[in-house]
C-alpha cells in the first residue's frame, strides 16, 4: 500500500513530503498552500489559501522550462515538433502521471467528501497539485530548483513520448489508421462529467465499428477524446 491508500487523518505532512522528494524548502507554509485542494477549506477554516494561485503560476513556469529544456536537448527539432513534444509534457495526463510515480496524493490536503471519492487518484486533481508544488517550488528557491527536480522526469518521458508519438495528433492519427483498414471513422461519446462548474472532469470513450477501444478522462473534452483516441490506438493495435 502506498502512502497515498492511507486514512485522511495520516496526510504526509508537508515537512515528511518535501524530505521523501528530496526538495529543500526555506518557507513551509507556501508548500502546505501548494498541498491544500478547494474542498479542505470548506471543512477547515483556519486554513487560508488553497492551491489554485500556485497551480497557474506552476502551470506558466512548466511551459516555460520544459520548453528551454526542450530546445538544448532536441537541437535538430523544427519549432512545430518542439511544440507538440512540449504539449505533450505538460498536458494532464503526463502531469498526473509524474504526480503518480511519487505519490503526490500522500501529502494532498482534501475535504472528507472528495476524499471518500476517490480524490487522490483524479487526474486532474493530480496534475494541479503537480503544477501547484511547481509554483510554490519556483516562488520559494527559483527556477533553477525546479529544472533540477524536472530534469529527471523529463528525460524517459520525452523518450517514451517519441518512441510511441504520443506528441503527434492522436485523433488524427487514429482516424487515418481506422480509415486505411475500411472501418467507419471514430466515434467520441461523453459518458460522464462530474466535479464543481469551475473544474469539471470529463470522461469520453471512442467507438469504433460499434466497439469501445478506449477512454479518456481530462478538464476539458478535447483533452479527454485525445487521451481516448491514444487508448484505443494502443487497443486497436494500430501504433
Amino acid at each position: 500500500m502506498n502512502l497515498s491508500e492511507q486514512g485522511e487523518s495520516q496526510v504526509e505532512s508537508p515537512q515528511d513530503f518535501a524530505r521523501r522528494l528530496g526538495l529543500e524548502f526555506n518557507n513551509f507554509l507556501l508548500l502546505s498552500r501548494a498541498l491544500t485542494h478547494r474542498s479542505y477549506l470548506n471543512e477547515h477554516p483556519e486554513a487560508l489559501e488553497d492551491n489554485e494561485r500556485l497551480e497557474f503560476l506552476g502551470d506558466a513556469v512548466l511551459d516555460f522550462m520544459v520548453g528551454a529544456w526542450l530546445y538544448n536537448r532536441f537541437p535538430e527539432l523544427r519549432e512545430g515538433e518542439l511544440t507538440r513534444l512540449r504539449s505533450a509534457l505538460v498536458r494532464t495526463e503526463q502531469l498526473a502521471e509524474f504526480a503518480r510515480q511519487m505519490d503526490f496524493g500522500a501529502a494532498l490536503r482534501l475535504g472528507r467528501g472528495e476524499s471518500q471519492g476517490g480524490g487522490r487518484k483524479r487526474i486532474a486533481l493530480l496534475c494541479a497539485l503537480f503544477e501547484a508544488v511547481i509554483g510554490a517550488l519556483y516562488l520559494d528557491t527559483g527556477l533553477d530548483s525546479v529544472r533540477l527536480f524536472m530534469e529527471p522526469l523529463l528525460e524517459p518521458a520525452a523518450e517514451q513520448i517519441v518512441a510511441l508519438n504520443r506528441h503527434m495528433d492522436a485523433k488524427s492519427r487514429l482516424q487515418e489508421l481506422v480509415q486505411a483498414r475500411g472501418l467507419p471513422p471514430p466515434q467520441y461519446r461523453t459518458v460522464a462529467a462530474f466535479g464543481p462548474e469551475h473544474s469539471k472532469t470529463f470522461e469520453i470513450e471512442v467507438i469504433i465499428n460499434d466497439q469501445v477501444y478506449g477512454q479518456g478522462q481530462g478538464t476539458s473534452k478535447q483533452i479527454a477524446a485525445q487521451q481516448a483516441a491514444r487508448l484505443a490506438l494502443e487497443n486497436f493495435d494500430l501504433e
